[in-house]
């Protein structure tokens, strides 16, 4: 086994789920949450360490729900991401910022607490068992190569494909990163795209405020990144970048996961091997998932995909 770490982003604020920590919303028949299924899936795979990146006014909650129980299973750390956490040279001029910086910062919050590869996963979604061995496979391997060569010229990151159809929501619209891939299953290009639901047997979105069209069967990512530790250093050169360059006037623009990879593909700075899923994805987005989020977890218990209690919970 290979050491590799789990990074589950959970310090979103989750507007549109209507109030409450939708993280910690229970799902499974013992009051398990959608991270509970996310961090077994993830030891099953072969990771061995778990980081939850949250904000430091939800560690009370977070700790009694999930924390102090997986601690007794498996190495736990913590990160914290806050809006003020920032190099000391912007805060001033951020000081009225309300939003949280993005997923790049949340990742940028890990970087004295992670010190091998690690995968990043957002708290909230369910993403089904294949991807979690074929990202831990990709992981283990890449260290054996680094090792025996001495390092590579580009990052070496790997993503999880999704097919959209299998990652829209029904209760409402939702945001993917629509990829391009070569025919080598790398990536070529992602493009965040918003507003996007189930229309006419394809998918309608937003981007750039334009409508656009986009196949069922397009690839996109969740938000499930193969990382190098190398990635931590890159991603706090470009948070300095991004807040030097950023515009005062635009308080919620982020600092985003998929936009920085691509940024660093399209510059040739990293290479993005694209490993396909066929797992549905569930989540909590909106109140209105839980209920088919928990029915879910049921049919899968009852397949025998999970046993009825998790970690003896």
């Amino acid at each position: 086994m290979k050491n590799t770490t789990l990074v589950i982003m959970a310090a979103g604020i989750g507007s549109r789920f209507g109030g409450g920590i939708k993280q910690l919303e229970p799902v499974g028949p013992n009051g398990e949450i959608i991270m509970d299924y996310s961090i077994h899936d993830a030891l099953e795979a072969g990771f061995n360490r778990v980081v939850f990146v949250i904000r430091k006014n939800l560690e009370r909650d977070f700790k009694e729900i999930i924390g102090n129980r997986i601690e007794k299973i498996v190495d736990v750390a913590y990160a914290y991401q806050e809006i003020d956490d920032i190099p000391e040279e912007f805060k001033e001029r951020w000081q009225n910022r309300t939003k949280p910086w993005g997923t790049g910062q949340a990742i940028l919050c890990c970087k004295d607490v992670v010190k091998e590869p690690f995968l990043v996963i957002n708290a909230d979604d369910y993403y089904g068992k294949e991807a979690y061995k074929a990202i831990y496979e990709y992981l283990a391997k890449e260290q054996e190569t680094k090792t025996k060569e001495g390092g590579l010229a580009e990052l070496s990151i790997c993503m999880a494909g999704f097919v959209l159809k299998n990652t829209l929501s029904s209760n409402g619209t939702v945001t993917r990163g629509i990829c391009s891939v070569d025919d080598n299953s790398m990536l070529t290009d992602i493009e965040e795209t918003y507003d996007i639901v189930e229309s006419a047997g394809c998918a309608a979105a937003q981007r750039g405020g334009k409508k656009i069209e986009i196949p069922l069967e397009a690839s996109v990512s969740m938000n499930m990144w193969g990382l190098p530790v190398e990635f931590l250093s890159k991603l706090e050169c470009g948070f300095a970048k991004f807040l030097l360059e950023l515009d005062e006037q635009d308080l919620k623009k982020e600092y985003l996961l998929p936009q920085i990879i691509g940024e660093m593909v399209r510059n040739k700075k990293a290479k993005v091997k694209v490993l396909p899923s066929h797992d549905k994805w569930f989540g909590v987005t909106y109140k209105e998932d839980k209920a088919a989020v928990a029915a879910a977890i049921r049919s899968l218990i009852d397949k025998g995909e999970y046993p009825e209690k998790l970690f003896g919970k």
